[in-house]
């Protein structure tokens, strides 16, 4: 943290640098403009709320790694704002980037594992290069679930090797849901503008709802995989998260090129067809009461409400499951194979022998996915082509059915359950919801919004479409948003449970051990 040290001088005033704490991207940008506060003064004022909440004061644990370079890149955009010469909407602007993700900064992309410490790209990964080439300042990396969320059917969300535990924010002992937990929790706590997240199945959407912010899982194939470490290519992405919608939009057109911001309207829900999704099995009474209260502000905006029995799930996971298990023993032995020769982990086996010899890796949850994943003889395994077939035909066509069936623009649920408290012993809460896997295996965008909070934790609502349907998806969003409080700034309270109850350990009475599956994952990659 001796960058952290150095950047204590220049600061802007105590007003401006609290407007840039929780503020958009746009307010942010407009206080530059009218020069209240530099790029320099917001870096620095991030990179000392990193130092102070990421170790010192609250242990958030959300950043890994800190960019040297980002004062220095600071300086240039300020230069270029003084001359004129704006390369972007996100001119000056500090955001962080998921440690799956290549950067060409002297920081090593992770994946948060220590077998990937010496994993110096050299270069940006495309997604990262857009977001730089639109005036953004890339901060740093953020921490996540070790391979994010691929190791283990009993890991815990959050965690990882090199950057230890991420903690929420709102219930320090609750968890940041993952894989994309550091990116989360470090836009919640304001250690940053927005960030860059991934997701194969519930990484974005997860944590995002979890920690109260916006993210978006956008249709597969609307931006580059390349340069990220990868689990599944046929549900790989990375993804946006923000504090709301518009910010969400920002990034997303500088990634893509392609306007997603100026589409966001007040009127987008008036006429809208929305399918409300109905389960079988009922919510806890307050998240029934706060999914119903989300669904009366889109009717007030002027939505068409239709309920539509949610899909059955079983099948497409356990499809889903065994694409991941054979894509991820070829895609991670390709990406093993492109890294530096300092990196000495060539083969997914040599990074299970890594583990097995490195007791820091295996000190909570073993690495029975990666075991089983080795096993497989990949896309070359019997069963691949008809799981892909089955997985692929039955999300996309539960969404398409049900679209078309009702004439529907849009579906929406909650995206998952408040935050459980963090369990070392039996790890992630198997039996949580999440409705993530139908948008995730079919390709679609999934954009989480906050929807309200539990006794202080934040839900979100999903609002999902069909492949290709970005845009409209974040007008809906955002037309939801703007009705709604919002983002809530976190209050680092330190447990809900008073000590008798945390003795007690009544959070996991009723999960046994052979109950906890691989449905545990499929909230958190």
């Amino acid at each position: 943290m001796s960058v952290l040290l150095a950047v204590t001088t220049g600061y802007a005033s105590a007003s401006a640098t609290a407007a840039v704490r929780y503020g958009s991207i746009l307010d942010i940008e407009r206080s530059m403009s009218a020069g209240h506060v530099t790029a320099v003064q917001i870096t620095r004022h991030y990179l000392d709320r990193i130092h102070a909440m990421n170790h010192r004061d609250q242990s958030l644990h959300a950043v890994i790694a800190i960019n040297p370079n980002a004062i220095t890149e600071a300086r240039a955009r300020d230069r270029d704002r003084l001359a004129h010469r704006l390369r972007g909407p996100l001119e000056g602007i500090p955001i962080l980037i998921k440690d799956n993700i290549e950067t060409k900064d002297p920081v090593a992309t992770t994946a948060g594992s220590l077998a990937l410490v010496h994993n110096f790209a050299g270069h940006d990964a495309p997604v990262v290069a857009s977001l730089r080439a639109a005036g953004a300042i890339i901060l740093g990396k953020t921490n996540l679930s070790e391979w994010a969320n691929f190791r283990s059917s009993h890991s815990i969300s959050g965690w990882s090797a090199v950057g230890g535990l991420t903690r929420n924010p709102y219930v320090l002992d609750r968890t940041a849901c993952g894989s994309s937990s550091g990116s989360a929790v470090a836009v919640a706590a304001g250690l940053a503008a927005a960030s860059l997240g991934t997701e194969t199945d519930g990484s974005i959407t997860c944590p995002a709802s979890m920690n109260g912010i916006v993210g978006l899982k956008p249709t597969l194939g609307l931006l580059s995989q390349r340069g990220i470490v990868p689990i599944a290519h046929t549900q790989d992405t990375a993804g946006p998260m923000g504090r709301s919608v518009a910010d969400v939009a920002l990034l997303l057109s500088a990634m893509t090129g392609k306007d997603y911001l100026s589409g966001l309207n007040a009127a987008a829900l008036r006429g809208k067809r929305i399918g409300v999704l109905v389960f079988k099995t009922p919510f806890d009474r307050r998240m029934t009461d706060l999914y119903a209260r989300a669904v009366a502000v889109l009717k007030a905006a002027g939505a068409v409400l239709i309920d539509v029995p949610a899909p059955h799930m079983t099948p497409i996971e356990a499809a889903e499951h065994t694409v991941m298990q054979d894509e991820f023993k070829d895609d991670i032995n390709g990406y093993l194979a492109t890294t530096p020769a300092a990196v000495h982990c060539r083969t997914l086996s040599d990074l299970i022998a890594f583990d097995d010899r490195t007791p820091a890796e295996l000190r909570y949850f073993g690495q029975d996915l990666f075991v089983q994943a080795d096993a497989t003889h990949g896309e070359r395994s019997a069963g691949f082509g008809s799981a892909l077939a089955t997985a692929t035909r039955l999300a996309t066509g539960d969404i398409l059915r049900l679209m078309r069936s009702k004439h529907l623009d849009v579906l929406v649920a909650p995206t998952t359950t408040p935050a459980w408290r963090v369990d070392s012993v039996y790890g992630d809460d198997a039996d949580a919801f999440a409705f993530t896997t139908l948008a995730a295996v079919a390709g679609a965008p999934n954009l989480t919004v906050p929807m309200g909070q539990e006794r202080g934790l934040p839900v979100g609502l999903s609002f999902v479409a069909a492949p290709g349907s970005d845009a409209s998806l974040l007008a809906d969003g955002y037309a939801y948003e703007i009705r709604t409080v919002g983002f809530v700034a976190p209050t680092y309270r330190a447990s809900l449970e008073s000590a008798i109850d945390a003795y007690s350990g009544r959070h996991v009475a009723n999960h046994s051990l052979a109950t906890r599956t691989t449905a545990r994952a499929r909230i958190a990659r």
